[in-house]
């Protein structure tokens, strides 16, 4: 048992500036960095996962970042076993090291290990893929709210798998999926330590709507439709992504698209905080950003 080594998870809701903070923090300690955002581990896709930059990741060793395909399958359960492979092996030169996103599921994987879920009748998987066929995504949207209202609160409503799985439990055993959830925690070699950072609701959305308009700017829409023929895929049911390939089907007008995009990352960054204040977190309020670093540094 290494409890002697350290993984800082910086957490946050998107835009609030964990990528800043997480690079500044790895220099003072001379550590490495490991992403656990469940789309910046896309090599494919660069403006709209707000990758760091060139700039950002110079003289600090970054991981996860870019290093699959969108058309690999790379889940919570594969990060699980690589990630703690690599932190293993980095372990070994450092005695703390740095994990930054704000994909909930991903930094649990790391964290607490993933739950143990009851197996899944064949009559329930059927019923579920009828309701998917039948419906689509607003289907199991509708579903998942009236069955696990705690879960749908959390979950990303853009990933229909996720919400076919957790229907799937529903439905198998007759109880709600987040009553299964954090029921089993695994051991870990490290002990974690989560700084959540924070800011004004008001701050926070402000700054997803700028951040937004600089994406655009940088190039976005192009980005989209180099992948518009992937549109499909799992890894694309994102925010960023699927608001520009409705628009490319006409659904509705550049200006829509650009305005549904403000939105739906300001919905998704409230189910991210709601995940995140049910962990075991020191709250880290963003302001001047010296301020900030040296508060972060004394949390340590």
């Amino acid at each position: 048992m290494m409890s002697n080594k350290q993984l800082l998870y910086i957490a946050g809701p998107t835009a609030v500036g964990k990528t800043a903070l997480s690079v500044a923090l790895a220099k003072h300690l001379k550590t490495e960095i490991v992403s656990c955002d469940s789309r910046q581990c896309y090599k494919e896709m660069t403006i709209g996962t707000a990758v760091p930059t060139e700039e950002e990741q110079k003289g600090v060793p970054h991981h996860f970042i870019q290093n699959k395909s969108i058309h690999c399958h790379f889940d919570a359960g594969d990060f699980e076993k690589e990630g703690l492979f690599l932190l293993n092996q980095l372990f070994k030169k450092h005695d703390i090291l740095i994990m930054v996103g704000g994909s909930g599921l991903f930094a649990k994987a790391i964290i607490e290990g993933l739950d143990d879920f009851p197996e899944k009748s064949q009559r329930s998987i059927d019923k579920i893929g009828r309701l998917y066929k039948t419906y689509g995504l607003e289907g199991l949207q509708k579903a998942l709210s009236e069955k696990d209202p705690e879960y749908f609160k959390t979950v990303d409503l853009m990933n229909h798998r996720r919400l076919i799985r957790a229907l799937e439990v529903c439905e198998s055993a007759q109880k709600p999926y987040s009553s299964f959830l954090g029921k089993s925690t695994k051991d870990r070699s490290f002990i974690t330590r989560t700084l959540l950072l924070t800011l004004p609701k008001a701050q926070l959305y402000k700054r997803i709507n700028q951040r937004s308009k600089l994406m655009v700017k940088d190039g976005l829409e192009k980005e989209a439709q180099n992948l518009y023929a992937y549109k499909n895929l799992r890894t694309l049911k994102t925010v960023g992504y699927q608001e520009w390939f409705d628009h490319f089907d006409g659904k509705y007008s550049r200006e829509k698209a650009i305005s549904e995009i403000q939105k739906n990352t300001r919905h998704y960054s409230k189910r991210q905080m709601t995940w995140f204040h049910r962990m075991d977190t020191c709250a880290l309020k963003m302001g001047d950003f010296n301020q900030t670093l040296e508060h972060a540094i004394q949390l340590i």
